[in-house]
């Protein structure tokens, strides 16, 4: 094997200053046949491509947490809606439901007040209608107690009220009244021809007049119960209700 020297550069001329320098350089002219040293050729490795693909970067990593709490934050607002609506049916059917049942409730009260509020009338004004009843009972035994000859006037109009044919008249008085009337209604009793009786059955104050077509009951109590109806009213004269009479 020929061992080669290495070859000896001389300086340029006339710049002996830059020859020590430029001893340790090769000029790019004389480098024809060198290439680049690469470490495979030490280790006797294959030549390295020059064309040599990168590879790709790596996916980024999914954050697992920030998903979960991002479907807990989606599934709790669904569900925070929902309940919301579900509770604005909710509140609208119970509304309507209290509505209806007060109004049931308030329509019974109203009735039951007024059936209560309607029999208080009545016994209001049976009650006033008793009262009216006894005060006119005073006064008409006070009439009767100042001004006994009052009788002749009923007695007067109880005959007045038969018929012009009405015959065979007979008129029935208390005898503390015999007087009173025989005076007072001397005439109409001569007119129609009256016979006048005294009868201690009779309540003074009243008389009854019969006849052949009919009797009229010009009693004190018969007068009285009259009297005390048209006010509602059943009292009898002695402050009793009047005893049934048998059909």
């Amino acid at each position: 094997m020929t061992s080669s020297k290495p070859r000896q550069v001389p300086p340029p001329s006339g710049d002996a200053s830059r020859a020590g320098s430029y001893a340790r350089f090769i000029p790019r002219e004389e480098l024809g046949g060198v290439k680049a040293w690469s470490p495979g050729d030490l280790a006797g490795g294959p030549t390295p491509q020059a064309n040599v693909q990168r590879a790709p970067d790596e996916a980024p990593k999914v954050d697992v947490a920030a998903q979960i709490a991002e479907q807990l934050r989606s599934a709790r607002q669904a569900g925070y809606q929902d309940g919301y609506r579900d509770g604005l049916i909710a509140l609208d059917a119970f509304k309507q439901s209290f509505a209806a049942q007060t109004t049931a409730q308030i329509g019974t009260l109203m009735q039951s007040l007024t059936c209560e509020l309607g029999g208080l009338q009545q016994d209001m004004a049976r009650t006033l209608a008793i009262s009216a009843t006894h005060l006119a009972r005073q006064i008409v035994r006070s009439e009767l107690a100042v001004r006994p000859a009052l009788v002749a006037q009923v007695a007067h109009e109880a005959v007045d009220t038969l018929l012009l044919s009405a015959k065979h008249i007979t008129l029935r008085v208390h005898p503390d009244d015999h007087a009173f009337v025989a005076q007072g209604a001397a005439d109409v009793l001569a007119a129609r021809g009256t016979r006048l009786l005294s009868d201690a059955a009779m309540s003074r104050g009243g008389c009854l007049v019969e006849s052949d077509i009919g009797v009229i009951d010009a009693t004190l109590e018969t007068r009285w119960r009259r009297a005390a109806a048209s006010l509602g009213c059943d009292e009898g004269w002695a402050g009793e209700p009047p005893a049934e009479v048998d059909a």
